[in-house]
């Protein structure tokens, strides 16, 4: 069953807004150079994917790295296509922001499946 209803733009984003004030404050600190994005869709040979990570994970840089902001960008109609219900989507935003965020300080898939 897919919802009918689709959230606006505003209420995904403060979805992610509150999914990252929940990262606790000494990890959100290293975030502060992380862009962070809402797109409507993933790239066409990424179909399903809800959300996706772009740069150098914290834990493969040195110091003399000069690096673009890495980036996290969120896939609206994916996420909204696989929940029910809004308590369904809230739950899936946070779980894929965390995901994303995951990968930024350099945990593999399998690690984040583990947690």
């Amino acid at each position: 069953m897919v919802r009918e209803d689709k959230l606006s733009h505003k209420e995904f984003e403060s979805l992610v807004a509150k999914a990252l004030a929940s990262i606790p404050k000494d990890f959100r600190n290293f975030l502060e150079n992380v862009a962070v994005m809402i797109e409507d869709e993933p790239p066409e040979d990424m179909p399903d994917v809800m959300g996706l990570y772009e740069g150098v994970p914290l834990v493969e840089r040195s110091i003399d790295d000069s690096l673009l902001p890495d980036s996290i960008t969120l896939y609206k109609g994916p996420i909204e296509r696989t929940c029910r219900t809004s308590a369904e989507i809230v739950a899936e935003v946070r779980l894929t922001v965390l995901h994303e965020v995951g990968h930024f300080f350099g945990l593999e898939e399998s690690q984040l499946e583990q947690l």
